[in-house]
Parts: C-alpha cells; sequence; structure tokens
C-alpha cells in the first residue's frame, strides 16, 4: 500500500509538471526570454528554497547545512545544475518543433533512462568507496528499458503522424512543426536534462540526516541543482533580452500583475514535479528498487500526461486510427514500467 501512495503522489508531481506550460500561454505582452526568466525565479529559486527549509528540523538552518556539507558534493549538485539548465533551455524548443506531446515525450524519456543510470555511473566514478553502481540492479535496469520502450512507440507515433499529415495540418497542430530538428533539440534536451538526477545523486546526502523528515529529504538536494540550472538561464535570457533589446518587458506596469501571476502559477506546477517526488520517495525503501527508480518513474507519467494535455490541446488531430492505437500502446507501455520492477524486484 505504501509503494501506492508513493506512485500516487509523484503522479499528482507530474500531473502538475505537465499542466505548467498552460498558465505561460495566459502571458501577455513579454518576450520568451522575459517571461522564462521570471517564472525561473518562482521555479528554480523561491519555491525551491521554501521547500528545502522544510527539510530543517528546529534549531538548525539553511544555512549552517550548506556550510557543513563536503564542499565536493555540494559543487558538484550545483555543477550539474549548471548542465540541467543547458538541458531545460534546449527541452522548450523541442516542444517549439514538435509540440507539447511528442516533444516532452522523447525530450523526457532521454532524461529518464540517462538520469536514472548517469547517477550511480558518476557517482561511482568520483566516490569508488561508495560502490554506488549496486543501485543499479537487474530489476533497476528493466524498468528503465521498458521505461525507452514506451518512448520508442511514442516517438513511432510521432513519426507517423509526420508521415501522413500535410503541411497544413503540421502547422496547425504546431506552428513550427520539424521533426528531424526537434527529434535531435529533444535527444540533447533529454541528456542534459539526465544531469539533474546525477546532481540529486551527489546532494543525496545534504540533509540532516535522522533529523530531517524522510519526506523532505532529498528538498535541500533540490534547490542546489535548481539553483545551478537558474544560473545558465539567467544568462541566456539576460543575453536574448540585450540581444533582442527587450528589456522594456520588465518596464511595462500594466501587465506585471496578470504575469506575475502566471509566471507564479507555471513556476509552482512546475516545482511541483520535485516537491512531489521527494513526498513519494519517502514511501519507498531507501536504496531499493523504487527508490532508485523513482526519477525514471517521474520522467514517465511527465510523459503520460503531457501526451494527455496533447489530445487536449488537438495536436493529435487529424491522425490515423492507427497512429492513436500506437501512441495508446506508448502510454501504457509507460504506466507498466512504474509498477513492473516492484513485480520482480
Amino acid at each position: 500500500m505504501e509503494i501506492i501512495i508513493g506512485l500516487l503522489i509523484i503522479a499528482i508531481g507530474a500531473f502538475c509538471q505537465s499542466s505548467c506550460y498552460v498558465p505561460i500561454n495566459k502571458i501577455k505582452d513579454w518576450s520568451w526570454e522575459s517571461y522564462w526568466i521570471v517564472q525561473g525565479v518562482f521555479a528554480w529559486l523561491i519555491l525551491p528554497f521554501l521547500g528545502a527549509i522544510l527539510a530543517v528540523p528546529s534549531g538548525e538552518s539553511l544555512f549552517n547545512l550548506f556550510a557543513s556539507a563536503p564542499s565536493s558534493n555540494l559543487w558538484m549538485t550545483i555543477l550539474f545544475g549548471v548542465l540541467w539548465g543547458v538541458g531545460g533551455l534546449t527541452f522548450g524548443l523541442s516542444m517549439r518543433y514538435l509540440g507539447v506531446a511528442l516533444g516532452q515525450s522523447i525530450a523526457l524519456g532521454t532524461c529518464a533512462g540517462l538520469g536514472t543510470i548517469m547517477g550511480p555511473v558518476l557517482l561511482n566514478i568520483f566516490f569508488p568507496e561508495l560502490d554506488a553502481l549496486k543501485s543499479l540492479t537487474s530489476a533497476v535496469l528493466l524498468g528503465v528499458l521498458v521505461t525507452l520502450i514506451g518512448i520508442a512507440i511514442i516517438g513511432a507515433a510521432g513519426s507517423m503522424k509526420s508521415a501522413t499529415l500535410s503541411e497544413e495540418e503540421k502547422k496547425a497542430a504546431v506552428k513550427d512543426f520539424n521533426f528531424p530538428k526537434g527529434l535531435a533539440i529533444a535527444l540533447l534536451a533529454g541528456f542534459m536534462s539526465g544531469c539533474f538526477n546525477v546532481g540529486l545523486e551527489f546532494g543525496k546526502d545534504i540533509n540532516f540526516g535522522e533529523l530531517t523528515n524522510p519526506m523532505f529529504r532529498t528538498l535541500p538536494a533540490t534547490f542546489l541543482v535548481t539553483f545551478g540550472g537558474f544560473i545558465t538561464n539567467a544568462i541566456y535570457c539576460f543575453y536574448q533580452n540585450q540581444k533582442n533589446r527587450t528589456w522594456g518587458d520588465y518596464a511595462k506596469g500594466n501587465v506585471w500583475a496578470n504575469n506575475l501571476l502566471f509566471c507564479l502559477l507555471a513556476g509552482a506546477l512546475w516545482y511541483s514535479q520535485f516537491f512531489g517526488l521527494s513526498l513519494g520517495r519517502s514511501f519507498f525503501e531507501a536504496g531499493g528498487t523504487m527508490d532508485v527508480l523513482s526519477f525514471c518513474i517521474l520522467m514517465a507519467l511527465n510523459v503520460v500526461f503531457s501526451n494527455v494535455w496533447g489530445i487536449i490541446l488537438k495536436e493529435w488531430k487529424g491522425c490515423s486510427a492507427k497512429t492513436i492505437v500506437v501512441l495508446v500502446c506508448g502510454i501504457v507501455t509507460l504506466v507498466i514500467s512504474c509498477f513492473l520492477p516492484q513485480l520482480i524486484g
């Protein structure tokens, strides 16, 4: 029963994440770079900071926690957050060329597989004494494999969609639809986004141990990763502000109330996935199959719900029945991947 509760909490976070682009459509009279960094202030700084505070027991402080943490773990966690930030930037481009459903599917699928495997591998390289590779059991690898199969099936559905729709239909569903370019960008986004879980692996012991509520134990590391990602995004967005001469966006007082509200909502929905991940993992056995696979499960569920939104937003409108059947098979495979490892583990 505890595993089911943990999965439900992670699923709620995944649904919220997959919905985070809906409020962005309500933002008025701001360029992409302006609203992206403002929502990032909420998604990657303010809300993760507040979440990290929940992990601090009475009489302690977050500053003391970071000051006492091994510097190598601290900086590696932030570094992989910076690298993850690159994935976040290209992630948006993948949806521009592929749409919400297909773009998130390919990027998050790559992120799920590589993120799960890269964490223990890199941790083993830097800290071989931890023997992190032992966490990559056959059940974990099977879970990753089934997830990737599900993503591949959805990718096949996307390819079928590209082949059967006319150029006019493609543009009607996704304005700048370009499957080859979108695929390349989505794969890059997925690879770099996988660094998020690597950062969590390096920072998993940055907490107060038994004094920290297990539900909040990974939140300090989450804040360090998102802080690194904010640095990357801020540099790029401010560069775009300068290049495109869009600094004036921030001076448009008549839209600030509206835009700030929807940036806050988008940021809160995005952060919900990792807040839910922390809460959900507390219901799994520490170091067990479900715990190790939790990031992969989150990404798989993100794909499931992103395709639900893709259907709602009519991105699959006009596709053949065969294409829709393939899409549904991919979604079902991803749902199965969340439970299969536990059944055989």
